[in-house]
């Protein structure tokens, strides 16, 4: 593989996150370590009572109460962490970088839905009158409205759009950002995923109807990748956006470093609507090891996709076990199993979980296996205590999606340039 210049090289300086269990980077790390779920139970509409992942955070603390009632919950959540990303890079007064310079790429599952079903809802009250429906529908539910959200709070006049990449949406927009970077087409990039899927009754009955909805009378437990009594995905919301910059800019105004991007890749199973495929899952993977000019056994921890299916959980470990069965340095975690399916943030939610082993040179837990599936069983299965190493340098974040889209991101720590 080619040397890079620092031109060439992407760095995330700035972390903005809204979990199920925390909504700052240090509390979410603590968090994770400590197996603390953020996993509760809502009464949905339709539906009745499930688990799922919900997150508080400063709503007000970046936008006016009335500006968030106008917008959307993606859109609050986007701004909340967009904000907190850029201040997190020492970038939130835009001194170092122009506006129209910057540019705001995120990953989503789905948005609209929640809009829509609010407005059927609300024309149900009144005979289906379409007099009630709302002039505000259709700004919501435009795919860019997150990102566009963003960029009129913080008046960023660069390019902002929306990657539909189911659950690798997330991954997908990081890619996007630092492809972006590599391009000259921006200076800065704000780069991550969005979901508000918890909004919609029509996604908790989707995953009903195929048998993929988790149930647990305690919904802490509810989701439990590996785990032979694992029965489907809990669904959550969240936000993660990354600051991605390139690496020669960082080192001159002496930012901090959480690590570099050194391999990505994505591509597709063209198989089937639902079901993953793990040979094409390997592939992917493979094509970002080989743009990051690194082994397997170069990798020290992979987080899994993994959502508590029991097809989808096989089917990754067939996967990784292709690829790193000889690979005794490799550990093996899941951040699900503990903030829930977070759907277009889930990538870069469960990459910025890790980030910080850099720096604490520890593995955290996949929480809630109490009988682990052998066809899921890996000798380095960090599996529900944390695990310290004697190093930690490079992180495999995996992300995959219905429709059969796979995405791969990897990061390596920063120990020279």
């Amino acid at each position: 593989m080619p040397q890079l210049s620092d031109e060439q090289r992407i760095v995330i300086t700035g972390v903005g996150l809204a979990a199920p269990n925390a909504d700052n980077l240090q509390d979410y790390r603590s968090n994770l370590l400590a197996g603390k779920s953020g996993v509760g139970e809502i009464d949905l509409r339709f539906i009745g009572k499930v688990p799922a992942g919900i997150c508080t955070f400063p709503e007000t603390k970046y936008r006016k109460k009335k500006e968030n009632k106008r917008g959307t919950r993606a859109g609050c959540l986007g701004v909340y962490v967009a904000n907190e990303a850029l201040h997190d890079a020492g970038l939130a007064d835009f001194s170092q970088y122009e506006q129209k310079r910057t540019g705001v790429y995120i990953g989503l599952t789905e948005h609209g839905t929640v809009e829509t079903e609010n407005e059927i809802y609300n024309l149900s009250q009144f005979g289906y009158n379409t007099d009630f429906w709302s002039h505000h529908h259709n700004p919501r539910t435009v795919l860019n409205n997150p990102a566009g959200e963003i960029t009129m709070n913080l008046g960023i006049t660069g390019p902002h759009y929306s990657i539909g990449g189911a659950c690798a949406a997330g991954n997908a927009a990081l890619i996007q950002g630092a492809q972006m970077l590599k391009l000259g087409e921006v200076d800065l990039a704000l780069a991550g995923g969005i979901s508000e899927s918890t909004g919609s009754f029509g996604i908790f009955a989707s995953f009903k109807a195929e048998g993929a909805l988790a149930m647990h009378q305690d919904p802490t437990k509810a989701c439990r990748p590996f785990d032979m009594q694992r029965n489907g995905i809990v669904v959550s919301e969240g936000a993660c956006l990354f600051v991605l910059e390139r690496l020669d800019k960082a080192l001159a105004r002496n930012a901090k470093i959480y690590g570099e991007l050194v391999g990505y890749a994505m591509n597709s199973d063209a198989r089937d609507f639902v079901l993953p495929y793990g040979p094409r899952q390997a592939e992917c993977m493979q094509l970002a090891l080989d743009r990051a000019g690194l082994a397997p056994k170069d990798i020290h921890i992979i987080n899994t996709h993994a959502t508590g299916t029991k097809q989808g959980d096989i089917e990754e470990c067939n996967a990784i076990r292709s690829l790193f069965q000889n690979c005794p340095d490799t550990y093996i975690n899941n951040t699900k199993s503990i903030i829930g399916h977070a759907m277009g943030a889930a990538g870069v939610l469960e990459l910025a979980g890790n980030l910080l082993s850099f720096e604490d040179n520890q593995v955290h837990p996949t929480i809630n296996i109490d009988s682990l599936d052998p066809e899921c069983a890996f000798d380095n299965l960090v599996a529900n205590e944390p695990r310290r190493l004697e190093k930690i340098n490079t992180i495999l974040n995996n992300s995959f999606g219905m429709v059969g889209i796979n995405s791969v991101v990897i990061v390596k720590k920063m120990t020279s340039t």
